[in-house]
């Protein structure tokens, strides 16, 4: 990988690891779910129309606003709403742990929809493993708690989304222009979310933390993100692209911990690491060849 490409994995391993900290600072600051689900939206789509039309990239969309629609709706406009409810009932540590349970769902998914994904040998062992760790987090952590597993099953229901939404874009949006399909996919779900973000506006200004975290959560952890996730994706594919999934919610934890003073159970530190294990094997047990070949070389060990 050039130097480009790793500043931008380092970039992404980030960005998508901070959302769970700014989602529980909204919420607990008195944003409601939809609200903020709507204005992160609304910002980000702003900031990529304007760059898809400043690069004429707009023009691609004709013909293609029914599987946008749907990606809009599977990928945004569920799972942000119902991230923040979740997180209303939830640790951010916990929320973050959860949602790594994607790949293992996108597996579960491909045995219906995607035959060139389904989880066979090593893969099947990875679906199982890291399932065990949903079940290990739950039953330890989080049976009893009648609050935490509704925030826990709106957590999955997100991550069901999350997991769809590929295979959306993977069949029939991967041909489009990035900026344009993506920015049109976040202005068709902030319309999808207007009513029940006007219906649940806050009746108070939100505290000064909350609004900050909704504009880092809309031009950073949103727009800016998927910038830098295009281009990740253009200098190492999407395979090795997808190896962030793995520190994203290890990112999660440690500013959950170190900044919200949360302190994880050990369910969930237990879950954590199969859940990693299991979508790690889940996506064949390995690294991509271009980060294997980087890890035993001097300057990645210094």
């Amino acid at each position: 990988m050039s130097n480009r490409g790793w500043a931008a994995f380092a970039a992404m391993s980030l960005i998508w690891g901070v959302p769970y900290l700014f989602i529980k600072v909204a919420v607990d600051g008195g944003v409601s779910p939809a609200f903020l689900s709507f204005a992160r939206v609304l910002i980000a789509a702003v900031v990529l129309l304007a760059l898809a039309w400043h690069a004429g990239a707009l023009t691609q969309l004709r013909g293609h606003w029914r599987p946008i629609a749907v990606y809009a709706l599977v990928e945004i406009a569920l799972p942000f709403p119902l991230i923040a409810a979740g997180e209303q009932r939830v640790s951010s540590s916990l929320a973050a742990i959860v949602i790594a349970c994607v790949p293992l769902l996108v597996a579960v998914f491909a045995i219906r929809f995607d035959a060139a994904e389904k989880a066979r040998g090593l893969r099947l062992v990875g679906l199982l493993v890291g399932l065990l760790g949903v079940v290990v987090l739950v039953g330890v952590d989080v049976a009893g708690n009648t609050k935490a597993l509704i925030g826990t099953g709106l957590l999955v229901l997100a991550a069901c989304g999350y997991a769809a939404g590929p295979m959306v874009l993977k069949r029939y949006l991967v041909a489009l222009d990035a900026r344009a399909a993506m920015g049109a996919s976040l202005a068709i779900a902030a319309v999808m979310l207007a009513i029940p973000a006007a219906l649940s506006a806050p009746t108070e200004m939100p505290s000064a933390d909350a609004l900050a975290s909704i504009v880092v959560l809309g031009l950073v952890c949103t727009a800016l993100a998927f910038v830098i996730f295009s281009l990740l994706i253009g200098e190492v594919g999407p395979g090795r692209a997808l190896v962030i999934t793995y520190i994203n919610p290890v990112v999660a934890v440690i500013l959950g911990v170190t900044i919200l003073g949360e302190r994880p159970g050990a369910g969930a530190v237990a879950g954590l690491l199969l859940i990693l294990a299991g979508s790690w094997l889940s996506t064949d047990g390995r690294l991509p060849p271009g980060l294997r070949r980087r890890s035993v070389s001097p300057a990645a060990t210094a």
